[in-house]
């Protein structure tokens, strides 16, 4: 199993910079490719940003794109979050185990972080 733990996250104006980060541990050696997720209040659980095991591929949702650039270093996982909207405000979760496709989909894995609060002031 590998364990996730989301950190980075907090209050923020509009047009300000946040860096998530997520710390994996366990079997690691299994969660392939890995992604963050948001998921703001009534909301669904929506993809932001997936990367391959290697970090060579990346795949940003549409909203996202030129602002938030998503990373790996060993077993940590970084989403650098640049110009933030109010639409941004949700809590990130990290995602392991998923699977990146070269047609840019994402399947999610089993391995969830608890998640971390991002908020965007107007």
């Amino acid at each position: 199993q590998v364990q996730l733990v989301e950190s980075g996250g907090g209050l923020v104006q509009a047009g300000g910079s946040l860096r998530l980060s997520c710390a994996a541990s366990g079997r690691t050696q299994s969660n392939a490719d890995m992604a963050w997720f948001r998921q703001a209040p009534g909301k669904g659980r929506l993809l932001v940003a997936a990367i391959s095991r290697s970090g060579d591929s990346t795949r940003y949702v549409d909203s996202v794109k030129g602002r938030f650039t998503i990373s790996r270093d060993k077993n940590t996982l970084y989403l650098q979050m640049n110009s933030l909207k109010p639409e941004d405000t949700a809590i990130y979760y990290c995602n392991a185990q998923g699977r990146l496709y070269y047609d840019g989909g994402y399947v999610s894995g089993t391995s969830w972080g608890q998640g971390t609060q991002v908020t965007v002031s107007s």
